[in-house]
């Protein structure tokens, strides 16, 4: 598939002349780092670099989570890439960037949140250890440099100095342990407890110094760094001595503080005069809420917004070819997974649940839902964009034929009647038609019960939630910076949204390994047994990984996002 304009684009070295791989292999020699736990992990990556066996964007990413992202060459930095922050000063405005936003769904709490609505948010206003930029690299923040012990289950995190809450507070290494306990602490209500369990617990993180503080885990973490980045959107800092009540002041360190606040209508905020960085270039932030993507459109369209974020390709083809505004996307790990209940007659078989996968036309998904703004998934986490995954696994493709010859060998030649469960959510309904569609074709006969997102994650037909307990069902997964998260909340036997209710004790064996790795070249072989297994196995299909898009005015230009949905506006500014 062609890549869209907005991907940067990576090469190899040995794309490169003889005379300019050379010059590269010495400059990468002496550069390379030594006295330090990660040292050997990261020359390891460094040799598979020059082999030809990792791209510069993969041997980037895996020196940024090791924080030895300084230690190489500027010639590695990809064309076209920069790091957030890293765009020129510039002279502040008296501008005010008007934004199309999504309501939040619940109260606005760095602790709770959940919804794409509410999170971007609290980047407007606080800030991470580490930001995992448009390209996935982590670049530092609140945070200067961070390394791991030689068993990865200890990593320190030198913090930066002179840095002040909004309230004048200074920001030290007692803050961050206070955050993190809060977030960690399975009494708190923390919606970070899904990705810090069996990573990091209630006292884990500990201070060293004033500006240093020691993360204790649970185990061996090779990814850690991400789970502290703005990858968990909890995780913005806080003061130790914050008692809650985040709507009234939107207290953090960063380059905008807040100047109001009205549930269900919208918020703005301001400069931050005594920002520790460059200070932000527009004056101002207003944030109008609308109750979905049709209404944001609108009030783009009609020169009542600026820009609007989750973006989508489905509700928005009017703007996508309009010149008066430009619709741009980063790659992500977001993506959907059909689950199928292994504990279940109808599923108990994976010849059933590979037929299933089988019936699907994953390109055509692509080109049908996305315009080609996705990539094709191959039914387990790993997505393209990780330098991690194994492009060695063979990809699944579409085959009637052998789906209906693995139906018969399983006993249900006649196929069987089943319903699939999901929410109306983006393109989710579309992709539950097509999935009907698909099956019938094989002889499988599904009934669609699509829910409001309410009815399906909360109280619905089957218990306690629809998405856990139906036989089948689709739900959505938004992006996160390595796979981690996605191997084992829905896929290991204790996983806490193990929606397929997946028991392997080989699968729960290979994502300990591959969690405890730090060596790249390593994390690769691991990934390539759990992709091989996921593929035999198919508890799940994951048919595609999609873009994170947001449009625009032509006239605006500086405005950063991530695959997170997260906006930064402290670069931005309006033309004319």
């Amino acid at each position: 598939m062609k890549r869209p304009k907005f991907s940067a684009q990576f090469s190899s070295p040995l794309s490169q002349s003889p005379q300019s791989q050379r010059a590269l292999s010495a400059s990468l020699d002496s550069r390379r780092p030594r006295g330090h736990a990660a040292s050997e992990p990261a020359n390891h990556a460094i040799d598979e670099f020059l082999a030809g066996r990792l791209t510069r964007r993969e041997l980037l990413r895996h020196a940024s989570v090791l924080g030895l992202g300084a230690a190489l060459p500027a010639l590695l930095v990809p064309r076209g890439a920069h790091a957030q922050g890293a765009a020129k000063p510039g002279t502040p405005t008296n501008q005010t960037i008007r934004v199309a936003h999504l309501m939040p769904a619940a109260a606005v709490d760095p602790l709770t949140v959940t919804d794409a609505g509410a999170l971007c948010l609290l980047n407007q206003t606080g800030e991470f250890l580490a930001n995992d930029d448009e390209h996935g690299q982590l670049q530092p923040a609140l945070a200067l440099s961070w390394q791991p012990n030689a068993k990865a289950d200890v990593w320190t995190f030198k913090l930066r100095p002179n840095v002040k809450f909004h309230d004048g507070q200074p920001f030290g290494a007692k803050d961050v342990v206070a955050t993190f306990d809060r977030l960690a602490d399975p009494a708190s209500g923390s919606a970070a407890l899904s990705v810090l369990k069996g990573v990091l617990s209630k006292g884990g993180a500990k201070v060293v110094d004033e500006h240093t503080v020691a993360f204790h885990l649970d185990a061996p973490n090779g990814n850690f760094p991400y789970y502290v980045s703005s990858d968990n959107y909890n995780a913005v800092l806080l003061p130790a001595n914050y008692a809650g009540n985040y709507e009234k002041s939107f207290i953090g360190t960063g380059a905008f503080k807040l100047e109001r606040y009205e549930a269900r209508r919208g918020a703005s905020f301001v400069r931050n005069p005594d920002y520790w960085g460059d200070k932000a270039l527009p004056a101002r932030l207003e944030f109008a809420f609308y109750a979905d993507e049709q209404a944001q459109l609108l009030a783009l369209q009609g020169h009542q917004a600026d820009v609007m974020g989750t973006f989508t390709v489905q509700g928005g083809i009017g703007v996508l070819n309009n010149p008066d505004f430009k619709v741009i996307g980063v790659r992500s790990a977001a993506h959907r997974q059909i689950h199928m209940r292994n504990d279940v007659p109808a599923f108990r078989d994976k010849r059933v649940r590979q037929a299933l996968a089988l019936s699907l036309d994953r390109d055509v998904l692509v080109r049908g839902l996305f315009k080609g703004r996705a990539v094709v998934g191959n039914d387990s986490p790993f997505a393209p964009i990780f330098p991690s995954t194994a492009s060695t696994v063979p990809q699944r493709k579409l085959d009637v034929a052998k789906a209906r010859q693995l139906l018969a060998q399983a006993g249900v030649a006649n196929g069987f009647d089943i319903t699939l469960t999901t929410e109306k959510y983006m393109e989710i309904p579309d992709l539950a038609v097509v999935v009907q569609n698909a099956a019938k074709a094989i002889g499988v006969r599904i009934t669609l019960k699509v829910e409001s997102q309410s009815q399906y994650y909360g109280a619905g037909t089957f218990g306690k939630s629809d998405w856990l307990d139906s036989p089948l069902g689709i739900t959505d997964y938004g992006h996160r910076g390595v796979p981690n998260l996605f191997l084992n909340a829905p896929l290991t036997s204790g996983g806490t949204w193990n929606a397929a209710h997946f028991r392997n004790a080989q699968y729960d064996k290979l994502v300990a390994q591959f969690s405890a790795t730090l060596d790249i070249a390593a994390q690769k072989q691991v990934a390539a047994q759990i992709q091989t297994l996921l593929l035999d196995e198919t508890p799940v299909i994951i048919p595609y990984f999609y873009d994170q898009l947001i449009a625009q005015r032509a006239a605006l230009s500086g405005v950063r996002f991530t695959a997170l949905a997260q906006l930064y506006f402290d670069r931005a500014t309006l033309a004319g």
